[in-house]
């Protein structure tokens, strides 16, 4: 497994009660720590755990309650023999949370936030030397869907440049080029032809990051389309829980556009997406 090269497997573990697609069905440990099981076994690389959810709208919590919610289920998926040669993930725009998380034995840090929501993240996660996702996303969950945020000229290179601008200041922060992974928002600050243009436009996103940076031109790109309302408003599938065909379709079409990381909910019918995907990138470079 490595995040570049083969397509890696993220799954998603949301620890909160009010997260859109499985708010409330992991708070325990053993719920939380079963789901892991379930979802190493069916083949993910990686365990995105995320105790404040990102949602449009959502409350934010405290540093203390989101720490509450994640430390004891981290330190006991951080024991399990199935965690060994895997890598966990915590979902969090904190730089408190990121450091103890880190301190427990977590493999690297996803931001939604990119360093906006706390100035001392990209800090903190520079001296964590830790791999650091940074989404793009205008101003914070409550207000990202506002009608201010959704206007776009032309989305992909928007994306990009609003993107490369967090990522350079969590260069400038100590962050080396090679420790950063890019994720170009799928869902957040975006309405449904914001989100299409984005998903079939990840080559373009990748191609203007790099022409600002060519450090970038390495980085792993991550999506995470998985169950998100858009493709519910397009499949009319009003139940996130019914958008897991819609996230395969998704899923495919980002890994042919670039993508090297996919973050999911359902990771067996996923992994045969990724697989395939895989297969025909591999027999299209050896043609």
């Amino acid at each position: 497994m490595g995040l570049v090269g083969e397509t890696s497997v993220m799954g998603v573990l949301n620890l909160s009660p009010d997260s859109f697609s499985d708010g409330g069905e992991f708070q325990s440990v053993k719920a939380a720590v079963s789901q892991v099981r379930l979802m190493f076994g069916e083949g993910a690389d990686i365990i995105d755990i995320g105790a404040q959810s990102a949602c449009p709208m959502a409350s934010r919590i405290s540093v203390e309650e989101e720490l509450d919610r994640l430390i004891p289920v981290l330190e006991v998926i951080l024991g399990m023999p199935e965690t060994e040669k895997k890598l966990i993930s915590v979902d969090t725009f904190y730089s408190v949370v990121a450091k103890e998380a880190v301190s427990k034995g977590a493999h690297l840090v996803n931001d939604v936030s990119a360093g906006q929501l706390d100035p001392d993240m990209q800090r903190v996660v520079a001296s964590l030397n830790v791999p650091y996702v940074a989404m793009h996303m205008r101003v914070d969950p409550s207000t990202m869907q506002n009608t201010e945020n959704l206007q776009y000229d032309n989305v992909c290179k928007q994306v990009a440049t609003e993107l490369y601008s967090r990522i350079s200041n969590a260069e400038l922060s100590g962050i080396p080029a090679w420790r950063i992974i890019i994720d170009p928002g799928i869902g957040f600050s975006k309405k449904i032809e914001h989100n299409l243009d984005t998903l079939m436009g990840l080559p373009t996103i990748r191609a203007e990051i790099v022409r600002q940076s060519l450090a970038m031109s390495q980085a792993p790109m991550l999506i995470g389309p998985s169950r998100k309302r858009f493709l519910g408003e397009i499949c009319s599938h009003p139940a996130s829980v019914e958008r897991d065909a819609a996230t395969i379709a998704s899923v495919t079409a980002g890994i042919l556009g670039g993508a090297n990381i996919v973050r999911v909910h359902n990771i067996k019918d996923n992994v045969d997406a990724v697989n395939l995907c895989d297969a025909m990138l591999k027999y299209r470079i050896h043609d």
